[in-house]
């Protein structure tokens, strides 16, 4: 076969691969301007904004997208600080089970947090944290530190110990040094693990569905739900509607953070100047 084919065929199987992720979302934007929409991608005879009208006008909505929004940004804000504290020791000193301890973190990663529900659950009911946001909050932190806990380390890595050394020499102590050489020059992996973590959190159904009962305290991942009613009946529409405002905050997030994460961190000549 000659390389023209294989490019075309290359082509082919990448066309058809954005159209089958693309679909989706261009039928998540045109059943939220139908009035009538369907499970079917089609034309719509009139297009309106009363899905989003309605999505928005609906307090019990606006109420679950804050708490949402509230769960995410605490845990990830917990999440940043702690592997920030975590990453310091592993990076810059010479621990005797630091090998083992990040190939343990690392297994971490590939655990499933949904795995261990049961005996959390069960825990939580001991300690009365159920139906409790910050027990949601502190399980999906724990869930979220081994990786973060390894992304920033490898970004701590890339910043030269030498520029510490320097601000020792000038009388800074550890954590003077962390807050204003480690972290500015480690801002876009700190803007990394925030994104993910957020992110994570804010798709997650099943954690907040399981440990929380009362409908107030409910986020917008489990509240989703509502759109799908008994017999198979589901408002197109208002779901699509929810859902499209349901993606902006992490959209929104990633765009105004992009400027930070595309910095590189090829610092190895800062020590030199």
């Amino acid at each position: 076969m000659s390389n023209t084919r294989v490019n075309r065929l290359h082509y082919i199987v990448l066309a058809f691969m954005a159209l089958t992720f693309l679909t989706p979302l261009v039928w998540i934007v045109v059943a939220s301007l139908d009035p009538n929409a369907s499970d079917a991608l089609k034309a719509p005879l009139s297009v309106t904004i009363g899905n989003y009208v309605s999505v928005l006008t609906n307090a019990d909505n606006l109420k679950a997208y804050g708490v949402g929004f509230a769960i995410s940004f605490v845990e990830s804000l917990l999440v940043v600080v702690l592997s920030c504290l975590a990453a310091y020791p592993l990076s810059r000193y010479r621990l005797s089970y630091k090998k083992a301890f990040m190939n343990i973190i690392l297994f971490m990663t590939a655990l499933p947090m949904i795995a261990v529900i049961v005996p959390v659950y069960k825990m939580y009911l001991s300690l009365g944290m159920l139906d409790s946001l910050w027990g949601v909050i502190l399980y999906l932190s724990a869930a979220s530190l081994p990786y973060g806990i390894w992304l920033m380390k490898n970004f701590m890595d890339a910043v030269p110990a030498e520029l510490e050394e320097a601000a020792w020499v000038d009388g800074a102590t550890t954590m003077t040094s962390i807050r204003k050489v480690v972290l500015p020059l480690m801002f876009p992996g700190i803007c990394t693990v925030f994104i993910y973590t957020f992110s994570k959190s804010w798709g997650n159904f099943f954690v907040p569905f399981i440990l929380l009962s009362s409908a107030d305290k409910l986020p917008a991942s489990v509240k989703l739900y509502q759109f799908f009613g008994q017999y198979g009946l589901i408002d197109y529409g208002p779901l699509a509607a929810y859902s499209i405002i349901y993606t902006l905050p992490s959209v929104l997030l990633y765009v105004l953070s992009q400027n930070y994460m595309s910095k590189g961190f090829s610092l190895s000549g800062a020590a030199k100047g």
